[in-house]
Formats: structure tokens, sequence, C-alpha cells
């Protein structure tokens, strides 16, 4: 990314500061902003705040008596980012991440809603006994409110209800190899038994969508045989890692995946899309009238493969990142609507798997950390393409939130709505230094690159959670429960 013509600020560092209060007036207050974001557009306006929802939007200078207020001026008020693809990794592995460092960094990137994948944690969740397990993990934790995906393996078919009932929001599945044995894949038998339970309780089978194609005995599998070759002979390359896990594994399960949305009437939602040769078969799916949806995330909008260099294996994630004209392509994707909605696919791990100093792409663990710089990164490179923060907020706010089944509470900026809120300085640009980064391990493949826009303020439920680099003395961010109302349910009853 090339510097921008605006200055750059300072990093904001650690915080250092003591942390910052609340509103005076918690249970009645007001922001206003001459440029506050809505399903129309900007307009200045107030938004009134009680009891942790907008209770009543107003005109910028008729705030009534009695509401302490938050003038921020011209930074845009703007809805809380919504990101339904998060490796927290607690418990079982909290050195690679946990609850309180991942809602942090979530909470410092404008993110105001997270939903917690079902792997890398120890056990993973994959049963009701596990997903009790989880939530007795999260009081006292969260800096922003956390829902979470169950996991559906070889296997675990008798669990699926019994973990919708305690309130998991869909589940997540592999077609190759997840990185961990104990969530292994699963093959088309597998999803037989799932998906019509699925398909009753109307929620997604989320897919993490590869096959490996590389055993089959075709002429083009042959090829992939000798590209694995060139992999292992030289795996510090990063053209050999990208060719190692071609566009074709994606297609060809993607396509698998279509049918069998066809075949049992259920949700299907494609995870971190990254090859664009899907897309016209996606759009046909779509057009069909077939109940499937489809994320990228920031790290494939980007960042690009013709960048990366051999040897850094930050970039490591699967699927790859890609060639130019693929992310290209895949922005335009995001613009006809053929891809719903940008996610952070945040899969952090220890420094050490990373193996930076061997710079080893086939052994090095596979997963990109940026949870605290997505909104940041995405906005940066779509003005670049002409591309609105109104869209930009749709990406990662409103269609994530309707995804989840929260569009009732969550993503907009509309009267009733939870007070979910980033003030934002859309021109402020800064560098990214280790020393800001808020999730556990300060490795990213940002680290010293130019966004421009950046998160000043956030608040959660109406509570300032977050504050030019400063947190609130509570965590308190809440687990939701449930896929329909959208609720708020103690996590605790379930323990």
């Amino acid at each position: 990314m090339s510097e921008s013509s605006k200055s750059v600020s300072e990093p904001l560092g650690q915080v250092q500061a003591e942390p910052i209060g609340l509103p005076s007036n918690q249970g009645k207050w007001a922001i206003r902003s001459r440029r506050v974001l809505r399903s129309k557009g900007f307009e200045s306006a107030a938004l009134l705040i009680e009891a942790g929802q907008i209770s009543k939007i107003v005109a910028f200078d008729k705030v009534p008596s009695g509401y302490a207020l938050e003038d921020v001026g011209d930074l845009i008020v703007m809805p809380g980012v919504v990101d339904s693809h998060v490796h927290i990794n607690e418990p079982g592995r909290t050195e690679w991440e946990g609850f309180t460092t991942a809602t942090r960094a979530a909470a410092a990137g404008g993110i105001t809603t997270l939903a917690d994948m079902p792997l890398n944690c120890i056990p993973v969740t994959t049963s009701a006994e596990a997903f009790r397990e989880k939530l007795k993990h999260i009081e006292g934790r969260l800096s922003v409110d956390l829902c979470f995906w169950g996991g559906v393996v070889p296997g675990n078919s008798a669990e699926l209800n019994k973990m919708i009932d305690l309130g998991v929001m869909g589940f997540k599945c592999f077609l190759i190899h997840s990185g961990i044995d104990d969530f292994p894949n699963v093959e088309r038998h597998d999803l037989e038994l799932a998906m019509p339970i699925l398909a009753t309780r109307g929620l997604p089978l989320l897919v993490h969508a590869e096959l490996d194609c590389s055993h089959n005995s075709d002429g083009s599998h042959l090829e992939q045989s000798k590209l694995d070759g060139d992999f292992a002979a030289a795996p510090h390359k990063y053209s050999n890692f990208l060719n190692s896990r071609p566009r074709s594994w994606e297609n060809e399960a993607i396509k698998l995946m279509i049918d069998l949305c066809r075949e049992f009437d259920c949700r299907v939602h494609i995870v971190h899309l990254s090859s664009s040769d899907a897309l016209p078969m996606i759009a046909a799916a779509k057009k069909e009238g077939l109940k499937l949806t489809v994320e990228t995330c920031p790290h494939y909008l980007t960042l690009v493969a013709e960048d990366i260099a051999d040897g850094d294996t930050r970039f490591k994630c699967t699927p790859p990142i890609r060639e130019r004209e693929n992310c290209e392509k895949l922005w335009q994707g995001l613009a006809d609507g053929t891809i719903d909605f940008i996610v952070s696919d945040h899969s952090p791990c220890t420094p050490e798997l990373k193996l930076l100093k061997e710079g080893n792409f086939d052994k090095a663990w596979g997963g990109i950390s940026s949870l605290q710089f997505g909104l940041s990164a995405v906005w940066s490179e779509a003005k670049k393409r002409g591309h609105t923060l109104a869209q930009v907020s749709e990406w990662m706010s409103k269609r994530p939130a309707q995804f989840l089944g929260l569009a009732k509470r969550k993503g907009s900026l509309e009267e009733g709505m939870d007070a979910d809120i980033v003030v934002f300085d859309s021109e402020k640009s800064f560098k990214i230094e280790p020393s800001m980064i808020e999730h556990r391990h300060k490795v990213t493949p940002h680290e010293g690159r130019i966004f421009t826009g950046q998160v000043q303020q956030t608040f959660v439920r109406g509570i300032k959670v977050y504050d030019q680099g400063n947190f609130s003395k509570e965590p308190s961010g809440k687990a939701l429960m449930g896929t329909k109302s959208g609720e708020y349910v103690d996590a605790n009853v379930h323990s």
C-alpha cells in the first residue's frame, strides 16, 4: 500500500493511562455528529441513548435537556462492525489468543459483536458438554458482545440439536484437514446426516471449502503432484505454497456445496472465499434462489501474492492470498452482491508456530492475525476503488448482523437498535506498529503498512469501551444466545 498524502499519526501504543470512565449519565445520554451514517446515508443528527439502546434520533441541535452529551463534531458516527468469523481459542489454547485479548482488539478496531469459531480451542465445540465448558470461561472477560458457532465433525450429528438448544448460531465444518486432528474434516455422508437437521432448525452450515484433488488420477491432478513436489523442494517460496493450494480446490468444493444446498434446502455459507473463479457459479446459485451466502476477508482484498516475500510466513493462510487480478475480481464480486460481506477470519497462534526465522510455508501455522485493523484496511482499499464508507459499513456491519440473525439489534443506527457505535476518523492515516496491537501476539502481515481511517471511540450497548487507546474499567460485553430473536441470555445459566 502506498503512503497517503495525509499526515501519519503517532502509534497509539499499549494502554498506559487510567481506564476511561463510562458516560456520566449511563442511563440517558446523547452522541451527535455532523456525519451520522444511517441506512439512507449521512446526516447531521444526534442519537439519544437510554438503557443501552438508541431511543430516538433527532436533529443535531435538538438534544433535550437532561442528556449527557458527547459531541464529536465532524467525525463519523457509524454502526459497530459485526465480525462473524473469529478464532478466539479459549479454553485450551489461550496462549494463542483468549477472550480478554481478542475482545479488546475488537473494541480497538470498532468491532462491537464477534462470533467465535468452534476451533482451535480445547475441547473443540462439537458437543453440548464442550459448549458448556467454553461458556465457563467468558465471565468478566468480554469487551464486546459475543456469540458462538458449533462444529460439525464425523459422528456428532446427535449433538447438533443439543447445541442449538443451548444457543449456538450455526455450525462450521471443513472439507479438508482443519490443521488440528481433534476437528476432523467431514465427508459427503457426514453432511447428509447434518444438513437435514440444520435445514429443519433454519441455521447455516459454514464451510471451509477446499477439496484436496492432488491424489486423483486425471492429467490435471498429475500436474498438481508436480507442483506439490516443487513446494516440498523449496517450501520457503511463496509461489510454491500458492501453487500447492490452487483455485481448483476451492472451486470443486464450492460446486459440491451448491449441489448439497440444492438437495437439502439447507443454508450454506462459504467462509473466506479466495478464488474469484468461483464467482460465476455462486452468482448462478443465488439467481436460482438457493440459500447460499459467501464471505471474504480483508487479507484477500488488501494483500496480493506478488507483494509477498519468500519466507514471510506472516502471510500464510488457507486458502492462500492470491494474485492481484484475483483480488480485483473479489472487489467486483462485493460490488455486484455475489459476495455478501467481509469478516476477519482472525486466526492467531504463538509466534513460534509461524516459524518466522525458518520461513517454511509448508510447516508454519496458517492463519492471519488482523482483528484490530479490518475496518481501516478495507476502507483504505475501498476508497481507492470508488466505494463509499456506507458500502463498507453494509459489508462489515449490516449484512453480517443479518446473517447472524441479529438484524433487529445490531448492524445499523436506527431507533430501537442497540447503541453499538463507532466514532471513525475517515481521513486520519496511521502506520501499523507492534506497540499498538491489542491481540495477544504482535504478529501481523499488516505491520508497517499505512492505513487511512482510524477508530477513535467504540461504544457497546451505549457503554464506551474504547477511547483512543484506553479501555473501560470493567469488560461489559455479553453473550448472545440464539439466532431468531437476538435476545441476550446470561451464559452462566447453561453452565
